[in-house]
């Protein structure tokens, strides 16, 4: 398991921190993970359904609707001190690196700068088929069916990445290039189980870096790491800084 003594020791003799942040992060904000938001009405959905491009071919309001609503529970949402933390953390470390899994922007408006967002990002919007960058209109959100694009007239979707897509290859690009250079890895608020992400970690570790792992409950990266923390990111994180 480890302590958070032991874990400040490792950050403390730190050079390169990279931190892998998943949805246990943003759900300490109020914003429900993929599989926790289908309640109510969407538990009746097949999850790919909601979230591919064959689901969205088929029902593209149904997907709109879902995404919209999703939205704005992350726009409700406030950071948490995990947040606020690794954003100092990132000003602490010049070489600090910050890798999410989340499509929220949480972590931005905490104050981080240069995150990588492995998975997409649900503000961001494109046109399914010329792929041109869209503008999320006021009007947008409360619509029964996704936008038009102005440039071809294609349906507009958000710029996540569904069921069967391949993650975006600059982001992934930057993200292996950060793990393979560290030599202290942060994995908070992820199961470990959604590949490729689930990967990075054991590419640090071949790469002869520390682990440590915050998390609520055991998974599959615990046997993995240095350390084991175990209790809400909120909590910890802070926890692992001097007190300024």
């Amino acid at each position: 398991m480890g302590t958070v003594e032991t874990a400040q020791k490792l950050l403390g003799a730190a050079q390169r921190v990279v931190c892998l942040t998943g949805a246990g992060v943003s759900a300490e904000s109020g914003v429900p993970t993929f599989r926790d938001a289908q309640t109510g009405l969407w538990a009746r959905y097949n999850p790919e359904r909601l979230a591919s491009p064959q689901g969205f071919a088929e029902d593209p309001g149904l997907v709109w609707r879902w995404y919209m609503q999703r939205l704005a529970k992350v726009e409700a949402a406030q950071p948490n001190p995990g947040h606020l933390t690794l954003a100092k953390m990132e000003r602490g470390w010049p070489g600090f690196r910050l890798i999410t899994q989340n499509v929220d922007d949480l972590h931005e408006r905490a104050g981080s700068q240069a995150v990588i967002h492995l998975h997409g990002r649900i503000a961001h919007f494109h046109c399914q088929r010329c792929k041109r960058a869209y503008g999320l209109q006021p009007e947008d959100p409360s619509a029964p069916q996704p936008p038009g694009c102005g440039h071809c007239r294609g349906l507009v979707r958000p710029s996540v990445v569904w069921f069967g897509e391949m993650l975006p290859a600059e982001e992934l690009h930057r993200a292996m290039e950060a793990i393979s250079t560290c030599d202290l890895l942060l994995v908070v608020g992820t199961s470990g189980l959604v590949y490729p992400a689930a990967q990075l970690p054991h590419l640090a570790k071949r790469a002869g870096a520390r682990l440590i792992e915050i998390n609520p409950q055991p998974g599959p990266l615990s046997d993995l790491a240095d350390v084991c923390l175990r209790g809400n990111s909120g909590e910890l994180l802070p926890a692992l800084l001097p007190i300024a």
